[in-house]
């Protein structure tokens, strides 16, 4: 919501300052980092800077000390800095005097309560602004509690914000962090910065880095009951930030603390002493935490020979994380090998499979993607012969922000969801950072979390706890064994979890399958299409339903080449379904295609009928299929043991709407006419479709798809013509 003030604000920054400082901002009323950045460098442009810069940094600092180390109603230097002062107040939410250039008593008292919500009233007393208070009055961190995606600010979080700054404000190196109740990178930096300067270490050396030299000064810094000081609020605000229950910020060591401690002890598999000791210190300090405490869990990219077994077996490790499959069009070879799941399990070792292509950026990440991914997934997991149950990680290889996790994480594990859910009765998880880990299995995609801890850097794991269903935690690389046993691993602490699997059933043989379709053969097939499709009667447009004299695109009309393109543009998805189901694709896309061609303005107000209430069903979507008949046809798969999921109602209103409305998406559309071939075979007494069903058979079965009768008899003679050029091309792509 536009704020008057910090539209005068914006005015006034651009009318004075916009040519002199190279920039100027939207005047629009709303506080933004565009605006802060303008009022840095009108600072800057006041303080004799030449070059002008968004960033509050070092020159900017030492200047505004040396030159106003106090700023107050008699020491502001002009009316304009004054203004600089007046527009940053009401950008940040404080009042600034009506920025009339005058250090009035207003300005005063914002500036003492900006001080107070900061924490720093007691380093800082009074209304005079000073410098590191004036660097945090120039950026967009909040100092009272906000709610951020509808999570409040935690007022035990915001208490250890204002202790830090506080304390520490008048240290060199240590800058007001904001005090809104959330835990973030830079209130993690503050508390290391905060230890560092406990152990004596000095301004211009302190670097908030979790080096030798502070684990060194850590492991001589053991707390427990009846400890008490600074260390021991230092303990009690780190284990705040992780969000530990029934902790209070405070600089006695209590009974209730060491209970808490042993409880945050156990949940990340820390030996219980209810002490805050090095390993616990570091737990609760970086993502990694201790790097030199035993794991009983590895993953590898590379192939576990006896050799290595043995050697990971003596080394203690228990649980093997491998990947499933290579990445398309790399060298890096890492997926499982022929017998390499029987030698781990021949050596005592237990299996959990990773799933990952590419993963490395948000480009990645998507519905489409994850429906490819999920399809995959199942197919290889099946071909090394993991069993039912297993769970599978899907990897988010990089560091995913927030918005990243809401735009393209989550639909990416919606539809990993939807597909193995349906189609598979294994398990998902995650392998990513913590805070990517939580969100997607808050949202009910995963139940357990492979954590990329050991990349400590990443945002995602910074000011984030450990995930509540954590079952691996990544913390170094390292090698094990020597010689024909040497195995570089990332060394991983186990939870319980899961513990993997040492059992395989034989693995599921390829042989035949369509495969994606070669876009090569494109002009071709669709030259080939077309000619079919004109020589029975379908010309490119126009058709049945459709008044000849009127525009067909206009209309909404799909002609033979659109339809075509729908078809080949979901090529994949047919193509993972017919491999999934183990029939041709060609049975699936011959009716799908002939549908989206014959739609009509009769099927447009059959649907709009639905849709008004008027009606109960319509044929919709891209297969034109009735709610009530994608209903049987899915029961019927779920009794058969095709798919998995919940047997609905063709008679219950309610059934019959949600999957009318489902079938408006083309996946599921689409999904669901591949399950209707196979019940349409169930309805006239023919074996289930597969890679070999004839071509008789398969006629019977597209005639099926459109009723019983001579219409459909009809339906079906025009069809297999064109699934066999279908067929045709498919067999090319799957024999080059």
């Amino acid at each position: 919501m536009a704020d008057e003030l910090v539209l005068r604000a914006q005015r006034f920054v651009n009318q004075l300052y916009g040519d002199r400082i190279g920039m100027k901002v939207a005047e629009d009323g709303i506080t933004g980092w565009n605006t802060m950045y303008a009022l840095t460098r009108a600072l800057q442009d006041e303080l004799g800077i030449t070059s002008l810069s968004n960033n509050f940094g070092p020159t900017t600092l030492r200047l505004l000390t040396e030159k106003h180390p106090r700023l107050n109603r008699g020491t502001v230097p002009s009316a304009n800095f004054c203004r600089i002062i007046q527009s940053a107040m009401y950008c940040k939410g404080y009042d600034g005097g009506e920025i009339d250039g005058v250090y009035n008593d207003r300005v005063q008292t914002g500036i003492t309560k900006l001080k107070q919500d900061m924490g720093v009233d007691g380093v800082y007393p009074g209304s005079d602004l000073t410098p590191k208070v004036f660097k945090g009055l120039l950026n967009m961190d909040p100092y009272v509690l906000v709610g951020y995606g509808g999570k409040p600010g935690d007022e035990q979080i915001r208490a250890v914000q204002r202790w830090l700054n506080g304390r520490y404000i008048h240290r060199q190196d240590f800058f007001a962090i904001p005090c809104d109740g959330h835990h973030s990178r830079e209130v993690a930096k503050s508390m290391l910065l905060a230890i560092q300067y406990e152990l004596g270490v000095a301004d211009g050396v302190a670097t908030g880095v979790f080096g030798p030299g502070t684990q060194a000064g850590l492991k001589g810094h053991t707390l427990s009951v009846g400890s008490g000081g600074t260390w021991v609020s230092l303990f009690t605000a780190a284990m705040i930030l992780n969000q530990r229950p029934n902790v209070t910020f405070g600089n006695s060591f209590t009974s209730a603390l060491s209970q808490a401690v042993t409880q945050f002890q156990q949940f990340v598999k820390l030996s219980a002493t209810g002490k805050a000791d090095f390993p616990t210190w570091a737990s609760l300090l970086i993502s990694y935490g201790d790097q030199s405490r035993p794991g009983t869990a590895c993953d590898c990219v590379t192939t576990i020979t006896p050799a290595r077994a043995e050697a990971l077996k003596a080394a203690g490790y228990t649980y093997v994380g491998r990947y499933l499959c290579n990445v398309p069009n790399t060298s890096l070879d890492k997926m499982i090998k022929p017998g390499e799941l029987q030698t781990i399990a021949q050596y005592g070792l237990r299996c959990f499979p990773i799933y990952q292509t590419f993963g490395g950026a948000a480009s990645y990440f998507h519905y489409t993607q994850g429906s490819i991914d999920a399809y995959g997934a199942i197919e290889w997991a099946r071909h090394h012969g993991f069993k039912d149950g297993t769970r599978i990680y899907f990897a988010v290889d990089y560091d995913a922000l927030d918005h990243e996790v809401t735009s393209n994480v989550l639909p990416h594990f919606r539809a990993v969801h939807r597909v193995l859910q349906e189609n598979s009765r294994y398990r998902i998880g995650i392998y990513g950072p913590r805070n990517v880990c939580s969100r997607v299995s808050a949202a009910g995609y995963t139940d357990a979390s492979f954590v990329s801890d050991m990349s400590s850097g990443f945002s995602g794991n910074l000011g984030y706890p450990m995930p509540s269903d954590w079952a691996f935690d990544q913390i170094v690389t390292l090698t094990v064994g020597s010689g024909a046993g040497s195995v570089e691993i990332d060394k991983n602490i186990a939870s319980g979890r899961d513990t993997g699997q040492d059992s395989f059933d034989p693995g599921a043989g390829t042989d035949g399958l369509d495969v994606h379709f070669d876009s090569g053969y494109r002009a071709a097939m669709l030259q080939e299409v077309r000619a079919y499709l004109e020589s029975i009667g379908v010309p490119e447009t126009g058709g049945e339903g459709w008044t000849p004299d009127k525009d067909w695109a206009t209309l909404g009309g799909i002609s033979n080449t659109k339809a075509f393109d729908l078809i080949v543009g979901m090529d994949w998805l047919f193509t993972l379904l017919a491999r999934e189901l183990k029939l041709r694709k060609a049975l699936i896309q011959a009716p799908v295609l002939w549908e989206l061609r014959k739609w009509n303005p009769l099927d447009i107000a059959a649907d709009a009928a639905v849709k008004a209430g008027l009606k109960d069903d319509s044929s919709t979507g891209w297969g034109q299929i009735f709610a009530w008949v994608a209903i049987e046809a899915r029961n019927h798969c779920i009794q058969q043991d095709v798919i998995n999921g919940t047997l609905l109602d063709k008679d219950n209103p309610t059934d019959v709407r949600s999957v009318w409305t489902s079938l408006q998406e083309p996946d599921y559309n689409i999904k669901t006419a591949a399950y209707l071939t196979i019940y349409n075979a169930h309805q006239i007494n023919l074996p289930r479709p597969g890679l070999n069903t004839s071509e008789t058979d398969s006629q019977k079965l597209l005639a099926r798809y459109n009723g019983t009768g001579e219409d459909a008899q009809q339906y079906g003679r025009e069809l297999i013509g064109l699934y066999r050029v279908l067929e045709k091309y498919y067999r090319l792509s799957r024999n080059s």
